[in-house]
């Protein structure tokens, strides 16, 4: 009804360069058909679609593609698994495992992304519980009193 002004007419969104630029950040791609054997360190983000055993490191994020498999230590700044992880996993920020995702292995993190048919066995520690955890502690190394003739009593601290 209104003529459109050209800025409206001539815009179109650039869908890919929001994924080329996603995928200009990958500093190391681990192809589907490559076996990486030993350590792997990088400063830059990593995207792993075969192979890897041995240490991953990064100080950005892995991205561990669905039919990957890493047979090692992970450490990350953050991470998101599609793919098999045997070995721990610490993460400085945020893990997001994907439904197609199976971790092996303890798991260290800040922030902890669960999506429903992930498989995990293994430890899970997520960092902020450090005072709950030093007070647990003391609760377990204080003794209960124990009174003659009763089985156990509890602290006057405990009655209020």
């Amino acid at each position: 009804m209104f003529p459109k002004s050209a800025s409206e007419t001539n815009y179109m969104p650039d869908l890919n360069r929001s994924m080329s630029s996603t995928h200009d950040e990958v500093e190391t791609v681990v192809g589907p058909s490559v076996v990486v054997e030993g350590d792997f360190a990088s400063e830059g983000n990593i995207l792993v679609k075969g192979t890897v055993s041995g240490s991953v490191k990064t100080a950005r994020l892995l991205t561990v593609e669905s039919g990957a498999k890493i047979l090692a230590n992970i450490k990350a700044g953050d991470a998101i698994v599609s793919g098999e992880v045997r070995g721990n996993v610490k993460v400085d920020n945020q893990l997001e495992l994907t439904a197609s995702a199976q971790v092996m292995g303890d798991i260290n993190c800040q922030v902890l992304v669960v999506a429903a048919g992930a498989l995990i066995h293994g430890k899970i520690a997520m960092r902020g519980m450090e005072g709950m955890e030093a007070g647990a502690a003391a609760d377990k190394k204080r003794p209960a009193r124990r009174f003659k003739g009763e089985m156990e009593a509890p602290d006057e601290a405990e009655m209020g």
